[in-house]
């Protein structure tokens, strides 16, 4: 009876004695929610519900009620706060804390030290700075420690050895500086650090050799140096070892056998490879690239089946590359390019189901490509220039659908060029030059609409230029010098209205230069020497400033440039009569010139789309018809196969609407469109959808741009009227950020590039013609990101074609929340509504939604002091990592350049030329770490700089 008193007298004291414990903890995790931003505090109020915090969201106690674990990493809640007021005195039996991929900021208090029982700790993937507290070395019982993709700085604590039990350190993605500890080398338990991409710098201690339960040891991105392979890994086991981007020397030890990654890329290694480096065939990556590497690849490597990613290029390896590999079942990426290797390609390469990219340039392999290499039908990347190969390319490569770049220039290929190569629908560069290739350049070629690199120089083709090589429109840059063209340049090239350089020198082209390029504004540079040309060159800045060399050894060019005659004008005696005309039609046709497009617009809209019956009812004017098209497109042919492909618009294809719905059409070629159809009501448009349409087409018709959505034609018909346009992968940037997923594949390198995407279709639009056009319609909704996440602006409905000595009134158009504010009290358009607009989808891409209340807080003339004290970092996307390095310049760059695009004031806003240009430059260093930038300093730049 005595001891059951006993029993019951200290378990009472047990639970009285740990009430104040469990109490002091929910009081201190209630005070630490109620330090946070009011949005975390409102989504924690609806997680932490009741009085027993026990059952709270994120929160695991023991059987006496006391906190075990702290886990509040589920990906949106974006917890945004410190942890100052998270005081862990209180917290004397949790094991657990799991912070990862939240908005925390600040300094890791130093009373992280009193957690004596934590043996897991992730803080990783928020924006904690200042320096890893040495406190931290106090947790004996620590297993895992991860502070990656934070702004922590300074040291690592000297005393981290004194953390016995970690077996996982990752410090990866952080500013830490200074010489990596040597008694790290103490942590005999732990098996993966992780000390990438910071600025660490002197020696790898060799101590390190002394870590025999190290599988991953990464240490890539920091300044590390001198010789380390033979003193310190040679009696490691490790599984994952990451080195790349240092200034490591040496040889690498013949003892590593069982590496899954292996990572040495960018140091000045010398030496051979290890020949037992995938001795236990697990290896998955490897990367050497741009080493001082020599000798023959390891016998153990090809064989190795594990293998998805290769590269070994900017080496000195040599050896015969038809012996040097074999099949690899899973292989995705292999490069080999600036080496040493010789012999033929092997047939062996086509047995690689999963290869896209295959680059073995610059190197000394001869004989033909095999025509079996066509059987690795996902191959993307074709790159085998500047090598020793002979005979015909294959036609069997027009079977590699997927193929996006086919670079063979620099050999010795001979015989015409594959007219196959023209069922590349995905093909975007084509380089085949310095080769000796006759025969005409094939008109299939125009089929490749997505090609914006050709170059076909310095070859023997011979022939005319075709002129289907127009209907490329994407084309940038195109090359066909050093050939052995004749006949005259296609009047079509007109339509290449994104071309930046072109190159039509050392052939036999004779003729005039056509009047049709005077439309190319976007063109750059420009070279036409040694032809047999003649008359006026265009009223371009590309030919009035290219070089004397550039424009030589014509028949008879005549114009404003270095090194040609003036050209000379009818005389007045002679003359006089047809100067008077040709002065007449000069001032005529300008001003009338855009009245003569209407009237054609309005005359193919009057006339009906032919098309095959589909009931006897349908008057003869609804059977028959033509349909305006462009591009090259057999118009009939092109409706029939899309009502075909759409089933007559069935809802099942439907993608989206707006003054117009969409939907997707796979046309019997393979190429997939989208069609924007007509809304109609009782079989009559509404005269503001006609105009609507209209105005689409105009715009779409005057520009050509990598970042502006391609139209292909169009169709008005009494019973729908439709256009027909390139498909954009991915829809909507609204509906990119709006998912999850896509925003977190969406990095900050992509958003900046949808942003000067952006810019460059703009600048062009304003800029690159003699009338500017604007779109009036700029938003999240009408930028389409493409596969690769480039943006295409669409929807030009409301596009506007702005005449000079106009006052360029207009009915208010566009989305609200993107409007600019003097559209409020005026109707006047001009360029710089769409340039607040450029701004206001700027700042959206980079907060990852609308940016609502901080517009107005921007056009305010007296802005809230504490507004003013925000940080930057709070208020871009917290759904991604914050931005390192390069990135935060031009983070920062984009921002302070949309801040002064959102001036009230539009006469202070800059132009979108001014706007590309700033974009372009080099982003110059911040003054202060991205971390501790408040919102007032970047519009401070708005206010300075106008």
């Amino acid at each position: 009876m005595f001891f059951l008193i006993f029993v019951l007298v200290l378990s009472s004291h047990v639970v009285s004695s740990s009430s104040p414990i469990t109490s002091m903890e929910a009081e201190t995790l209630l005070k630490w929610k109620a330090s946070f931003h009011n949005t975390t505090q409102t989504l924690l109020s609806s997680l932490w519900v009741g009085s027993n915090h026990c059952n709270w969201v994120g929160i695991t106690c023991d059987s006496t009620g006391s906190v075990t674990n702290i886990t509040l990493r589920e990906y949106g809640m974006s917890l945004r706060g410190t942890l100052d007021n998270l005081n862990f005195f209180y917290f004397p039996n949790l094991i657990w804390l799991q912070l990862r991929n939240n908005s925390l900021y600040g300094h890791i208090p130093s009373h992280i030290g009193n957690l004596s029982k934590l043996i897991f700790l992730d803080l990783s993937f928020n924006n904690f700075s200042g320096c890893i507290p040495s406190e931290i070395c106090l947790l004996k019982s620590l297993q895992l420690i991860s502070l990656e993709s934070n702004e922590i700085s300074g040291p690592i604590p000297r005393d981290i050895a004194s953390l016995s039990s970690v077996s996982n350190i990752g410090f990866h993605g952080n500013y830490l500086s200074g010489p990596i500890p040597s008694s790290i080398g103490r942590l005999h338990n732990l098996s993966s650090l992780d000390l990438g991409w910071n600025r660490l710098n002197g020696s790898i201690p060799k101590q390190v050799g002394m870590l025999r339960s190290l599988y991953l040891l990464d240490i890539s991105g920091n300044s590390l140096i001198n010789r380390f392979y033979s003193n310190i890994y040679r009696k490691l086991d490790l599984e994952r070892l990451f080195l790349a981007y240092n200034s490591l020397t040496g040889h690498i030890p013949q003892t590593y056998c069982n590496f899954t990654y292996f990572q040495l890329s960018n140091n000045h290694l010398t030496g051979p490879l290890p020949e037992n480096l995938c001795h236990g065939g697990q290896l998955i990556r490897l990367g050497v690239v741009n080493n001082s590497l020599t000798g023959l690849i390891p016998s153990s490597l090809r064989d190795c089946k594990s293998l998805i990613r290769a590269r070994l290029e900017g080496n000195q390896f040599t050896g015969n590359i038809s012996d040097a590999f074999g099949i690899y079942p899973n292989l995705v990426y292999i490069g080999l390019s600036h080496n040493n290797f010789f012999g033929q390609l092997s047939p062996k390469w086509g047995q690689c189901p999963h290869l896209t990219n295959l680059l073995i340039s610059n190197n000394n392999i001869s004989g033909k490509i095999p025509f079996e290499l066509a059987n690795a039908t996902q191959l993307g990347e074709l790159d085998l220039s500047s090598n020793h190969l002979i005979g015909e390319i294959p036609k069997e490569l027009g079977a590699l659908k997927m193929m996006s770049r086919l670079l063979l220039s620099g050999n010795r290929f001979s015989g015409k060029i594959p007219s196959e190569i023209g069922l590349l629908f995905n093909l975007e560069q084509l380089n085949l030059a310095s080769n000796n290739l006759s025969g005409p350049i094939p008109d299939q070629l125009g089929n490749c609409l997505k090609l914006f690199h050709l170059n076909l120089s310095m070859n023997t083709l011979g022939g005319g230029i075709p002129s289907s090589i127009s209907d490329a429109i994407a084309l940038q840059s195109l090359d066909l010098s050093q050939n052995s063209l004749i006949g005259g340049i296609p009047q079509e090239f007109g339509k290449l209205k994104s071309l930046d350089i072109l190159n039509l020198s050392h052939n036999r082209l004779n003729g005039s230069i056509p009047k049709a390029f005077n439309d190319l504004h976007g063109l750059r540079i420009v070279n036409i020497s040694y032809n047999q040309l003649e008359g006026p060159i265009p009223d371009l800045k590309a030919f009035h400033e290219a070089s004397f060399d550039a424009l030589r050894n014509n028949k008879a060019l005549c114009g404003n440039a270095t090194g040609l005659r003036p050209c000379v004008l009818p005389s007045r005696d002679n003359h006089s009569h047809g100067r008077g005309i040709k002065v007449i039609l000069l001032t005529i046709l300008p001003i009338f010139g855009s009245l003569v497009l209407v009237f054609i617009l309005a005359a193919s809209f009057n006339t009906c789309c032919k098309k095959t019956p589909t009931r006897k009812s349908e008057t003869r004017e609804e059977s028959h018809g033509d349909i305006f098209t462009v591009l090259g497109f057999d118009g009939r042919k092109l409706h029939d196969n899309i009502i075909e492909a759409t089933e007559d618009f069935s809802s099942n294809y439907q993608c989206s609407g707006g003054y117009g719905t969409v939907y997707k059409a796979a046309l019997p070629t393979g190429q997939v469109v989208a069609v924007k159809k007509l809304h109609q009501y009782e079989d009559n448009m509404l005269i503001n959808n006609l105009k609507a349409f209209e105005s689409e087409i105009v715009a779409l018709l005057e520009i050509r741009h990598r970042n502006i959505v391609q139209m292909y034609g169009f169709c008005s018909h009494p019973k729908h009227s439709f256009l027909v346009y390139e498909l954009v992968e991915k829809g909507s940037l609204r509906m990119v950020l709006s998912n999850i997923e896509q925003a977190k594949e969406l990095d900050w390198t992509k958003r900046l590039n949808v942003v000067k995407g952006l810019a460059n279709a703009l600048s062009y639009m304003h800029h690159g013609h003699s009338q500017p056009i604007v779109h009036r319609d700029i938003s999240s909704n009408n930028v389409l990101l493409a596969s690769d996440f480039e943006a295409r602006v669409s929807d030009f409905g409301t596009a506007r074609v702005l005449k000079p000595d106009s006052s360029n009134w207009t009915s208010l158009a566009g989305t609200y929340g993107y409007i600019a504010p003097e559209l409020a009290y005026t109707m006047r358009v001009d360029e710089k509504c769409d340039v607040y607009s450029f701004g206001v989808v700027t700042i959206e891409v980079f907060m990852g939604k609308h940016p609502g209340d901080l517009l107005s807080y921007l056009s305010s003339s007296t802005p809230v002091p504490n507004d003013q004290h925000v940080l930057l970092k709070d208020v871009i996307d917290h759904r991604l990592s914050p931005p390192r390095s390069r990135a935060e310049k031009d983070l920062v760059t984009a921002i302070k350049v949309a801040f002064a695009c959102l001036n009230g004031n539009p006469l202070l806003r800059p132009t979108m030329q001014q706007v590309t240009q700033a974009l372009s430059r080099r982003s110059l260093p911040l003054t202060s770490p991205f971390s501790t930038i408040k919102l007032g300093e970047v519009l401070g730049h708005v206010v300075s700089n106008g």
